[in-house]
């Protein structure tokens, strides 16, 4: 899945949303909290992570690709 950038960059847990991998803020929270997703190849536990055009993004088998 790709996900467009409409500013610079856009957080994880806002692109774990935007992406309807997850249905609220605080969905992400406890996923990203709890080591289940990985950024770039790596687990990222913080939720105000920026990412920018290029960066993956992972959690279970769903893959999202900012662009």
């Amino acid at each position: 899945m790709e996900l467009k950038l409409k500013d610079e960059y856009i957080k994880l847990g806002q692109a774990l949303k935007a992406s309807g991998i997850v249905s609220s803020g605080l969905d992400a929270k406890y996923i990203i909290q709890d080591g289940l997703v990985k950024v770039n190849g790596e687990i990222e536990t913080r939720r105000g992570k920026k990412l920018y055009n290029g960066d993956i993004v992972e959690y279970e088998e769903k893959i999202i690709t900012i662009i």
